[in-house]
């Protein structure tokens, strides 16, 4: 037997990701959701006779004979439903449809998108929506090929220059793409279909593009037999009036009945429960919908969205395995897939989210980035995970902060955090938060840069000149030309013959105290101990004085030619007088 094929529907925010399930499904639930943004993870149906009536010509066109039972499509807001599709090694999609509005392009949550479809290896058309809103383009009900030949040559124009945008941004993930009828490899080559969701032109070549590409290239993947063992994977997490929690599965593989009893990843352990009702929203109603019919039904079969009821679920984790309490190694394969995401490590930074999936897909694009990861979880964050954070940042301190994805945080961790200094990045955008992550580490590690090279004495080398003596001594100021390197205040002063003569006291240039005097400079300086004319000489050279300790961790800063030869000069200067020493 052939399942239907699993459809992830993902792309930033506004894009029309609902809507252009809803040109399908003859529906209006973009209408009545908040905001006309997706608020639920929700699975669609479209059965085979549904995808003939739309799309029957350009089957026929293109030589495709429509063998699938239909498309079970993912609509999700952003990338959630993409990353609770999951299963060990991989994603329970079979392909997904990414949303681009032609108008906006490429943006922060569709190069999300593209990062995890690229790490889930998940093959994907490009739907690129709003041609409607082209300025020259005429659009009309029906397939886009027809319309394009009615179109103007500034509209054709229009539209490809649009589509080469995307063209060139998909490169840049390392993707090959162009206009679907103008590909030649759909192995090889991400196909963009231009689409409107208000008048639904290119929804035709859509459907016939997902199943084309299923049959072709899918149909091992598709074929099911009736002795395979149930296994989904959970999609939400949600209370019911009238049935208490329960989860949103999509069933990937088998056969789920009434009374069956199922194991289910939940937050503190596996849960063991036995299922109570098994409720599927009719073929094009959605399974999130309230208006939405739902079907008791006895059992279901792959591949499916499917409202499951029963008792225990309240911990229940969306992004979690669910599979069949008699199969064999059946808390084995939850455990495996637990472990497998909530990782505990040495060193790194602490990651929560919110679900199994959006936890796996941000500890992936954090290591991608080569960003350790001591612990990922699921849930809030704690004191705990502020004490972890604070351990780490003892040892590194660009690695003690907390990420949240979609999660809050305890008021005593929050307090927590402000007494220990620790940071703490929460948002909903996988790709800003590594983002902002990496701006606050490149600006850390500069600030740390800075205190490291104040700790650290830089070589310097200056020359007394004879004309600016500003006072003799207590302290002796004096002006003096740099001539390598840096002098700052605290410095000790060497002179030729290795003997301390003073410390820098102040730095100024008329009349403003400076912090450093570099290489050309003419500034006055005061030396708290040093007696012009008895230890400073007119015209006499000077050195900063580097501890024998510290000549490696000099070596480490950013030195120029010159000022690595002065290292040397200086070190050879100090050895030159510990030897003497000895041999008194």
């Amino acid at each position: 037997m052939i399942r239907q094929p699993i459809i992830a529907v993902l792309g930033h925010v506004d894009h029309g990701k609902t809507l252009f399930l809803d040109k399908i499904r003859g529906t209006t639930i973009a209408e009545r959701e908040a905001g006309r943004i997706t608020q639920h993870i929700g699975a669609t149906e479209v059965p085979a006779k549904i995808i003939e009536k739309i799309s029957s010509k350009l089957l026929k066109k293109f030589g495709f004979e429509l063998k699938i039972p239909g498309l079970l499509f993912i609509d999700t807001p952003g990338h959630e439903a993409f990353t609770n599709l999951r299963k060990r090694g991989g994603s329970v999609a079979d392909l997904a449809v990414l949303v681009i509005d032609i108008t906006q392009g490429v943006q922060a949550q569709t190069k999300e998108a593209i990062e995890i479809l690229k790490s889930y290896k998940t093959p994907f058309v490009v739907a690129a929506t709003k041609i409607d809103a082209l300025h020259y383009w005429d659009s009309k009900k029906g397939s886009f090929l027809e319309n394009m030949k009615e179109q103007s040559p500034q509209a054709l124009q229009q539209l490809d220059e649009k589509i080469y945008e995307i063209v060139g941004k998909l490169y840049e993930f390392g993707f090959q793409s162009d206009r679907f009828d103008r590909c030649t490899d759909f192995t090889k080559q991400i196909a963009i279909v231009p689409v409107s969701n208000i008048t639904g032109e290119g929804i035709p070549e859509i459907l016939m593009l997902l199943t084309g590409l299923s049959q072709k290239f899918l149909s091992n993947r598709l074929e099911i037999t009736e002795e395979e063992e149930p296994k989904g994977t959970v999609l939400e997490v949600r209370e019911e009036k009238g049935l208490g929690m329960t989860i949103d599965v999509i069933l990937y593989a088998g056969k789920l009945r009434i009374n069956d009893e199922i194991l289910v990843g939940g937050k503190n352990g596996i849960i063991k429960t036995k299922i109570r009702a098994l409720l599927k929203p009719e073929p094009l109603s959605e399974i999130r919908d309230k208006k939405s019919a739902f079907v008791n039904v006895s059992e279901v079969s792959a591949a499916c969205g499917v409202k499951i009821a029963a008792p225990g679920l309240d911990d229940a984790l969306a992004g979690s395995p669910v599979v069949l309490a008699k199969s064999k190694d059946a808390k084995g394969q939850i455990e495996r897939e637990l472990k497998a995401i909530r990782v505990k490590g040495k060193t790194g930074i602490i990651i929560k989210a919110d679900a199994l999936g959006s936890l796996e897909a941000l500890t992936q694009l954090f290591k991608s980035q080569g960003i350790k990861v001591r612990e990922a979880d699921v849930g809030d964050i704690t004191r705990k995970d502020i004490i972890e954070a604070c351990s780490v940042k003892r040892a590194n301190p660009l690695e003690g902060v907390v990420v949240g994805f979609n999660v809050g945080i305890e008021e005593h961790a929050s307090i927590e955090a402000k007494k220990l200094n620790i940071k703490i990045f929460r948002g909903n955008v996988i790709y800003k938060l590594i983002e902002d992550y990496k701006e606050w580490r490149a600006q850390e590690q500069e600030r740390l840069k800075r205190e490291r090279e104040k700790k650290l004495v830089w070589p310097a080398k200056f020359i007394v000149l004879p004309q600016y003596i500003f006072r003799n001594s207590n302290p002796a100021v004096i002006g003096v030309r740099i001539l390598v390197g840096k002098v700052r205040p605290n410095m000790k002063v060497l002179n030729s013959q290795g003997k301390i003569v003073g410390k820098v006291v102040s730095i100024q240039s008329q009349g403003k105290e400076l912090d450093e005097a570099c290489a050309n400079e003419e500034v006055a300086v005061s030396i708290d101990k040093g007696v012009v004319g008895r230890n400073i000489k007119l015209n006499e050279t000077f050195y900063s004085y580097i501890p024998k300790k510290q000549f490696n961790d000099v070596l480490t800063l950013d030195l120029n030619e010159e000022e690595r030869g002065l290292l040397e000069e200086i070190k050879s200067i100090e050895q030159k007088i510990e030897e003497e020493k000895v041999v008194e």
